[in-house]
């Protein structure tokens, strides 16, 4: 097992901005860094496709993979860099390079169909992934901040436990976010503070607290600010992703349907969110 840090390689902009934060991320862990670039399939699946398109594929493929290791190595000169070009969708080939890896960092992709920001690899990805996948639309630096939504499911206990571990190694902040939504019939629109003595809220407050009681223990180095809001939890966790570095988030929480690999609130949270973020798989079934 390499276990190390698996950037997926396109060529275009918002996967450079990809390599370069999992660059970061490899060098910050003392691990190496993989690129990886998917090739087609054409030569087997489609025998009169015109010839040499796949060649063409090729070459375009190790193009980009060789540009984004120059760029990494201008920055990061003794960082361990391998790179590879697989045959397969993107969604197969990083899904595949996630079983060995220590995590797989990707770009927010961009696609033109309707209102869509979040293009299915991404998806297909986070929501099936081994290992923690991180989503870099937006570099974000200088904040010395790491936010983690919580909602008290399994899963986003395995996300409270990576947040802690991401701050103390960014030596950042760590801002714990739990939203209970609006009472039945709250007009949306009226954003107005609640009464503080909201017993729900305050309830929530302290549950979140007994969450986290032996991960303050185990990290004494993280600063933690506890926010329990009473608005949706996208709106909230948007809110606090432009002022963090990092993001960490479960892949679906309490509720919903079982079956679906990405909870609605992370689903909707991708397409807003204003710094790379991480989303947590729940623990694999045995």
């Amino acid at each position: 097992m390499t276990w190390d840090v698996v950037a997926g390689v396109d060529g275009s902009g918002r996967s450079l901005r990809a390599v370069m934060w999992a660059a970061h991320d490899a060098a910050l862990r003392g691990r190496s860094l993989r690129l990886v670039h998917a090739l087609p399939r054409w030569e087997g699946d489609f025998p009169f496709f015109p010839p040499g398109r796949f060649e063409e594929a090729e070459r375009h493929g190790r193009a980009a993979v060789e540009d984004a290791a120059a760029l990494v190595r201008e920055t990061y000169p003794h960082l361990e860099i391998a790179s590879d070009l697989v045959k397969g969708t993107p969604a197969q080939v990083l899904l595949a390079e996630g079983r060995e890896a220590h995590s797989v960092v990707l770009g927010a992709q961009g696609e033109n169909v309707g209102n869509m920001l979040m293009g299915s690899t991404t998806m297909q990805v986070v929501g099936h992934a081994t290992c923690p996948v991180a989503v870099v639309a937006h570099a974000s630096v200088g904040h010395h901040r790491v936010v983690v939504g919580t909602d008290g499911s399994a899963t986003s206990v395995r996300a409270l436990e990576h947040a802690f571990r991401e701050a103390s190694l960014r030596r950042a902040r760590l801002r714990v976010v739990s939203a209970i939504g609006l009472p039945q019939g709250w007009p949306r629109h009226l954003l107005r503070p609640l009464p503080p003595d909201d017993e729900e809220v305050a309830a929530r407050r302290q549950g979140v607290e007994m969450q986290i009681a032996a991960l303050r223990q185990q990290h004494p180095d993280v600063t933690v600010e506890v926010h329990v809001h009473r608005r949706d939890p996208v709106a909230v966790l948007a809110d606090a992703s432009h002022k963090a570095d990092l993001m960490v988030v479960g892949s679906r929480g309490r509720g919903g349907f079982h079956g679906l690999a990405v909870g609605s609130v992370t689903h909707a949270l991708l397409h807003f969110v204003g710094c790379p973020t991480v989303v947590i798989r729940p623990e694999p079934e045995v």
